[in-house]
């Protein structure tokens, strides 16, 4: 990442967007639904999913959206493994093009939560390549708030595969992991926190 970003709480990638491997995918619309809207900051001390309307409604919090993808994830302590990933995959300098991408960024516990030895794994030279197919997973084209994400819904990543989104109970869930932050906006998308570090297939 080249700028310093401020403290939210998600904020992605890159997402990455986990913001991973998108210049490729500068364009401004989505193949799935794109929107824009404001969005808040706050402290990432909720663990449980979140109602897409509570995100949407809380003025409260500090404004984001003058920063991108990559100096905003850089800003937040609970993200700072992705951060690290994006690195280590080549990743940290496309966070910050022009977009817009929506990012589901997994949270520190989510990668610690990975099998033991794999996220060192991951982090080695020779695993570049896999690390980056599993970032760009993490990553939409396009701008989409938690209100656009809708039940059953299927995004398609950059990385190629899809995700399915469920909004049961009125919480919001992405191929199975929690949005435990969600509408995190920057000037080139927007990232939710997600508690699961998701795998590709291939």
């Amino acid at each position: 990442m080249k700028k310093t970003l401020r403290n939210t709480s998600f904020t992605l990638f890159t997402a990455t967007a986990f913001a991973f491997g998108m210049t490729s995918c500068g364009d401004n619309k989505t193949a799935e639904t794109t929107t824009t809207t404001e969005t808040t900051d706050m402290a990432m001390t909720d663990t449980t999913a979140m109602d897409p309307a509570m995100a949407m409604n809380d003025s409260s919090r500090m404004d984001t959206s003058g920063k991108n993808l990559a100096e905003n994830a850089m800003a937040v302590s609970q993200i700072s493994t992705l951060t690290t990933a994006l690195k280590a995959a080549g990743l940290d300098d496309e966070a910050a093009s022009a977009g817009p991408f929506t990012v589901f960024a997994p949270t520190n516990a989510a990668f610690e939560a990975l099998p033991k030895g794999a996220l060192d794994g991951l982090l080695k030279p020779e695993s570049k390549e896999k690390l980056s197919g599993i970032l760009t997973y993490h990553v939409v084209k396009g701008r989409l708030m938690a209100a656009d994400l809708k039940d059953g819904q299927q995004l398609t990543t950059i990385q190629g595969e899809k995700l399915t989104v469920s909004t049961a109970g009125g919480k919001v869930t992405v191929n199975g992991a929690n949005v435990v932050q969600a509408d995190v906006l920057s000037n080139n998308g927007v990232a939710h926190v997600i508690d699961k570090v998701l795998m590709p297939t291939k």
